[in-house]
């Protein structure tokens, strides 16, 4: 056994271990993939003071997430499909947040359901939702979602139309997927993940077979979801999903200051600087180089959170000092699960929750909550000078 100690290890064995289509599914962006590169890229700018003679016992990472407690301020976020990159993946990943004491927020495109995980789990999650067009089965949904008891909605706000996924495109990968020769031959491969595969029922999007008019077996998932999404959201209907769920609300996806007074201005609980990872509008600024000016606009008005880049504790560390309040990792916990299941998500939050913690003490701080951008060298062109 290899020594783990980043993400990027556990990344290696997610390779090796998972069928091509399915790890590129989680490593890649849209286009030229400009935006996915630069959301990682962009942290290395980014330079921390080191201090020296300060106290450095009793540290705490704990903190709150829209009035949650959080053994440090990291959500695992909504990821489709995160029941192919291991067998019941949803559920292992629940339940290793659940155990390290941060919240999992599960996608609505997930492989095991609402159901699945709150039977496989002590306590609340969190629920994502798209903006589809079928009002009669999103309120089934909250339904569903209420009756597991999640304990906050998340609703995507950036995936009216689906961004073009070159990676995706060439391996087949729609719903359900196309198994090309090339993709059997790589299944072939990968006897470990396969083995695990045929000892679970859970195979196809659990939260839609079965429940969504006219999809009653994976064959019709296809015409489903081609036509699902809804490209006329806008902020009114944003105000009638968020009046639905009538409980904790976060947005998700704002990459703009008058968005996120727009969100702010709802009511929403928090927002989520986010550009869903570089899979939609490709070309578009890194979520980290917008967050300061998101924070400046909105921070003392909504709770705001960030998403997209971060694979590290010190990714985390420099969010929290620009002023968010939380963060959210989504290929960094999928790398760990695709790698050892439920053992690889918590060894990436160990990893990330101890690079955090260090980090946090050489920059002179005891606790999370009290990091600022005094402990940040950011270059004075960082967010750009665009016309």
């Amino acid at each position: 056994m290899p020594v783990i100690t980043t993400i990027d290890d556990l990344k290696r064995i997610h390779k090796r271990r998972t069928p091509k289509m399915f790890y590129d599914y989680a490593e890649s962006g849209s286009w030229t993939e400009q935006t996915f590169r630069e959301n990682t890229s962009d942290f290395d700018q980014i330079r921390l003071r080191q201090r020296v003679a300060v106290d450095m016992t009793d540290r705490t990472t704990k903190t709150q997430m829209v009035g949650q407690d959080v053994a440090m301020p990291v959500a695992l976020a909504p990821v489709g499909l995160t029941g192919m990159q291991c067998a019941d993946g949803e559920i292992k990943a629940a339940r290793a947040a659940e155990k390290f004491g941060v919240p999992f927020t599960l996608s609505t495109m997930s492989i095991c359901s609402i159901e699945d995980v709150a039977a496989n789990t002590s306590k609340p999650f969190w629920f994502q939702v798209y903006t589809l067009k079928d009002t009669d089965f999103m309120t089934r949904l909250f339904d569903r979602a209420k009756a597991a008891k999640c304990s906050a909605l998340v609703i995507t706000l950036d995936l009216q139309i689906l961004g073009q996924r070159h990676k995706d495109l060439k391996n087949g990968l729609t719903a359900p997927p196309k198994f090309t020769i090339p993709t059997i031959m790589n299944l072939a491969t990968k006897w470990a993940w396969g083995m695990e595969m045929l000892q679970t029922k859970r195979r196809f999007f659990g939260n839609i077979v079965g429940h969504a008019k006219g999809v009653s077996d994976p064959s019709s998932l296809s015409s489903w979801s081609a036509e699902a999404f809804d490209p006329a959201l806008d902020w009114d209907r944003v105000a009638e999903l968020m009046k639905l769920w009538d409980g904790p609300v976060i947005l998700k996806g704002i990459l703009d200051v008058e968005d996120a007074k727009k969100a702010a201005s709802l009511g929403a609980d928090a927002i989520i600087v986010s550009n869903h990872g570089g899979r939609q509008l490709d070309g578009a600024l890194s979520s980290i180089r917008v967050l300061p000016q998101i924070i400046d606009a909105v921070g003392d008005k909504v709770e705001v959170h960030f998403d997209s880049g971060i694979r590290s504790g010190q990714d985390v560390l420099k969010a929290m000092a620009m002023g968010a309040k939380g963060t959210y990792i989504g290929r960094a916990f999928v790398n760990g699960l695709g790698a050892m299941g439920e053992k690889g998500v918590t060894q990436a939050l160990d990893i990330i929750h101890k690079e955090l913690d260090l980090t946090m003490a050489f920059c002179g701080h005891r606790d999370i909550n009290e990091v600022d951008r005094d402990i940040l060298l950011i270059p004075k062109d960082f967010s750009g000078d665009w016309t």
